[in-house]
């Protein structure tokens, strides 16, 4: 399970990233990379990622104000890259919040086998354990997404059935209102990219998904299509929720 993971490097040394990406991509893993905090964030909002290797030492938002930050908003193991010998920068790491550490410099092995560790770890923790303190429920457009029920509820507070994939998609929505997200993206963030990457099974859940929603699915207003670009979801949305409840909707493949 763990070599489908989604690894995010973060060090503002170029060849420390792609040297990373490569190792890792060469071990299985699908990697993306950011200089810096901007970056990271990015990436966040527009992927599915596993685990975030993080360097400590960086110039402008350091590796610890990152990990923090990755504490407070997503439930994502963060391993940390510290200098030899500041051990202070380890110790609170992990104080707030890091799940492991690796000292420079560091064989690319030992990395690794840090990562296959802590993705164990994370993903045997059972759905109860990994959420976070999240609001029961999501709110669109006079709509009501009982989050932990996974129940969506109409404007006449009628009860509208939804599958796995359907409460994926929707909740992959909901957490980036208004921003583009490409077919590729969509895969990457519903499905963990099993699709096919010119799989156009995405529009077919949209226009289901247009149909549970849309008061004139033809003439769609929450989710509109970007010609070229993808789709956005247009509405304001209250709440949000963390990646580990998405996870938790289920683990049929019904799209």
């Amino acid at each position: 399970m763990e070599h489908s993971a989604h690894i995010l490097v973060v060090d503002d040394h170029q060849d420390i990233r792609e040297l990373l990406s490569k190792y890792l991509s060469r071990n299985g893993y699908r990697v993306s990379d950011a200089d810096g905090g901007i970056k990271m964030r990015q990436a966040l909002k527009t992927s599915a990622i596993d685990l975030i290797v993080l360097d400590v030492m960086m110039p402008g938002e350091d590796g610890l104000t990152l990990c923090r930050y990755v504490r407070e908003n997503e439930n994502i193991p963060v391993i940390l890259l510290t200098a030899l010998g500041e051990e202070t920068d380890r110790i609170v790491g992990l104080e707030i919040g890091a799940d492991d550490y690796v000292t420079k410099p560091f064989n690319p092995r030992e990395l690794l086998a840090r990562i296959k560790s802590v993705l164990r770890r994370s993903q045997s923790l059972p759905p109860e354990i990994q959420k976070t303190d999240e609001p029961e429920s999501l709110k669109f457009d006079d709509w009501v997404l009982q989050v932990h029920q996974r129940e969506l509820l109409s404007p006449d507070g009628v009860t509208v059935p939804l599958s796995a994939a359907d409460y994926r998609l929707l909740v992959t929505f909901l957490k980036r209102p208004t921003m583009v997200l490409s077919r590729d993206q969509l895969l990457d963030l519903t499905s963990g990219r099993t699709a096919q990457i010119f799989d156009r099974s995405i529009d077919n859940q949209v226009s289901r998904l247009r149909k549970k929603i849309e008061e004139d699915p033809k003439n769609p207003k929450l989710i509109k299509t970007v010609r070229g670009g993808g789709y956005v979801f247009t509405c304001k949305v209250t709440g949000k929720v963390s990646d580990a409840m998405l996870d938790a909707a289920g683990d049929e493949d019904d799209l």
